[in-house]
């Protein structure tokens, strides 16, 4: 029998997610992925439960404010990572950008936003959307394979093949992940829209990830046995970095 502790904190999030919109569907054990399938979001990272749940709610007002109000003149992806922000898609009208700005400011729980709304004749083609999920899935697998890279924590969204990262890392990881994605084949530029901490500060945050971890294989029954009475119950800085 597989024990099931891999799974229980991916599933208590997309159980969490659920109840925030009927919009949320089909969460997966380890990846989610974002709108029109251009971000990734790895579930298990240095963000409590509760951060990311309200990140995704965060996530779903913005983008359900934009369309709202402008319909389909405008193409958005709306990513928030500890309540930072990150607005990327076509707008065909410049004065609906400073509006989308104001719109994601003035959501609750939202610390700051990084509007990166390109003001276009035409919005993407399928193609074109197509392509930039091919390259966050590169990118994330690049990041999964390159050492002293804490790839779960961070979030990867590409639009018109420029790639942005965000995520709760030190200055030396952040250097290191947007050096392995520059090297994608395909990416244009790679922003890193990271929250730098310590290496005090990360290793803390691993250390309660290995814990709750650690935590919930002792309290979970493997699959296809019955418990027992006795089995207990389960200040961001933005860097762009240019492709030479």
């Amino acid at each position: 029998m597989r024990p099931l502790a891999p799974f229980v904190r991916p599933l208590m999030l997309c159980l969490a997610l659920a109840g925030t919109s009927a919009l949320l569907q089909g969460c997966v054990p380890l990846l989610v992925g974002g709108a029109a399938a251009t971000t990734g979001i790895v579930v298990v990272d240095r963000r409590t439960v509760g951060q990311q749940v309200e990140d995704k709610t965060i996530e779903i007002k913005v983008a359900g404010s934009i369309r709202s109000k402008f319909g389909d003149s405008v193409r958005v992806n709306t990513t928030s990572y500890d309540g930072v922000v990150l607005v990327t898609g076509d707008s065909l009208g410049n004065d609906r950008k400073a509006e989308i700005s104001e719109i994601a400011r003035k959501t609750q729980s939202v610390k700051s936003v990084s509007n990166q709304v390109n003001v276009v004749k035409e919005t993407a083609s399928f193609g074109e959307l197509s392509n930039d999920t091919w390259i966050t899935s590169k990118v994330m697998t690049t990041l999964a394979t390159t050492n002293e890279i804490p790839s779960r924590t961070i979030i990867v969204v590409t639009d018109r093949s420029v790639v942005y990262l965000m995520g709760l890392v030190t200055q030396r990881e952040g250097d290191l992940a947007a050096a392995a994605a520059a090297q994608v084949s395909g990416v244009k530029r790679v922003d890193k829209l990271f929250q730098v901490i310590s290496a005090a500060e990360a290793n803390k945050l691993d250390d309660a990830n290995r814990i709750f971890n650690k935590t919930s294989s002792s309290n979970t029954t493997p699959l296809g046995e019955t418990p027992t009475a006795a089995t207990p119950a389960s200040g961001a800085g933005v860097e762009v970095m240019p492709i030479k």
